[in-house]
């Protein structure tokens, strides 16, 4: 399995403006392929091959005046940067065709100077090196200090050097893992995921929601209105930018640490896990929007997942129509309604049922069915026409 791991490293002056340097290459490059593909199709030509894109805007643009300034850093990264773009149109053309599963993928647009997260990858073809004094050697930057919080599991195949809106540098290392299965166990459970409680197991547990963000909205709004008041334009405006920036990189880091050590005992603990598959984009439109995000129920869901494959347990998302919370656990009967301010109710059967127990137990039993039906055959009926 391939995973990246991302460790924090401290540029010194010199690098930090090589890195800049390294940045805006990039990023122009990109535009200039974009631009090229967009004019020729404006003009009605054929679209440009990645191979002679190349030539156009690295090698040819090299030798004119107006970009002599590309060849200051290593080639490896101009090309990574249109190997993106090409990338980004491969993805694009795929989602039109109906190739591509899941959302449409929008053309790949021109990239800002002043976005606020900037990134440029090496591959092994820039021989970028760890050196035994646990510096990264960058080829035309130098040997950057980094933090080695563990280490790594193999050599990694390409290295990424990031820029984040705090003003933060990290390396991020793609490396090849091999699986690493635990103990099996006889324990599997369903995840009813929710904003009261954010994870209810089919056990029983109530996992209480963190409200990450609802408890750093004091800090942040403060930070805010002092950005606001700052003149636009001057250095007193840019502190303050970065102030905010900060403010919400600790929000991020926080509910990211927080998924990780609850995801990782939920995989530890049981041999399989079901969750329910959510709408979380359509969620995100709705009232309740602040608290969906809040929560980040997808983060935790890509974790257990990939998390699954690593160790050697089973995942498996349930149909987001399923009746989970209607539906009885004991006797199979499903409720007409069942409204969210109903938290608890009892069934005709004489059972009492806590709404969120309840969905988590009807969750574990549908993945559970699916998993033991002929590797995930349909277990339900399908649609019949209703009668005239």
């Amino acid at each position: 399995m391939r995973l990246r791991y991302n460790y924090r490293v401290y540029p010194d002056a010199d690098q930090r403006a090589a890195l800049a340097n390294a940045f805006g290459c990039a990023r122009v490059v990109f535009n200039d392929g974009l631009r090229a593909r967009q004019d020729a199709r404006e003009q009605g030509l054929p679209y440009i091959c990645d191979g002679d894109l190349f030539k156009r805007v690295i090698t040819q643009a090299k030798a004119t005046p107006e970009r002599a300034w590309l060849g200051e850093v290593s080639a490896v990264l101009l090309q990574q940067a249109l190997a993106d773009l090409n990338a980004a149109y491969r993805n694009f053309f795929s989602s039109l065709s109906g190739k591509r599963k899941g959302r449409k993928v929008a053309p790949p647009r021109f990239r800002s100077r002043k976005d606020t997260r900037q990134a440029v990858r090496f591959t092994k073809n820039a021989r970028f090196t760890v050196t035994a004094s646990g510096h990264l050697r960058l080829p035309k930057i130098g040997d950057v200090s980094v933090r080695w919080s563990r280490s790594l599991p193999s050599e990694p195949s390409s290295v990424t050097v990031i820029k984040d809106s705090a003003g933060r540098y990290f390396a991020s290392f793609a490396v090849e893992t091999s699986d690493e299965p635990l103990p099996e166990t006889d324990c599997e459970v369903g995840i009813d995921l929710g904003l009261t409680h954010f994870a209810v197991t089919s056990d029983g547990e109530k996992v209480d929601n963190p409200r990450i963000l609802r408890r750093a909205a004091k800090k942040l709004r403060r930070a805010q209105k002092a950005l606001s008041r700052k003149e636009k334009g001057s250095a007193n405006r840019a502190k303050a930018k970065l102030k905010v920036a900060k403010a919400h990189a600790k929000v991020t880091d926080t509910r990211k640490d927080w998924a990780h050590k609850l995801s990782t005992t939920i995989i530890r603990d049981n041999q399989a896990v079901y969750v329910e598959d959510l709408a979380v984009s359509g969620l995100a439109r709705t009232k309740l929007a602040q608290s969906v995000h809040d929560a980040g129920w997808s983060q935790l869901v890509n974790m257990l997942e990939y998390k699954a494959a690593r160790y050697g347990r089973y995942f498996a998302k349930i149909d987001r129509w399923f009746p989970s919370s209607k539906l009885c656990s004991v006797c199979g009967a499903i409720a007409e309604s069942m409204p969210l301010d109903v938290r608890s109710w009892i069934c005709p059967c004489g059972a009492t049922h806590d709404r969120d127990v309840n969905a988590a137990i009807n969750i574990l039993a549908a993945g559970q069915a699916e998993r033991l039906n002929d590797c995930g055959a349909r277990v339900r009926p399908g649609l019949v026409p209703a009668p005239r």
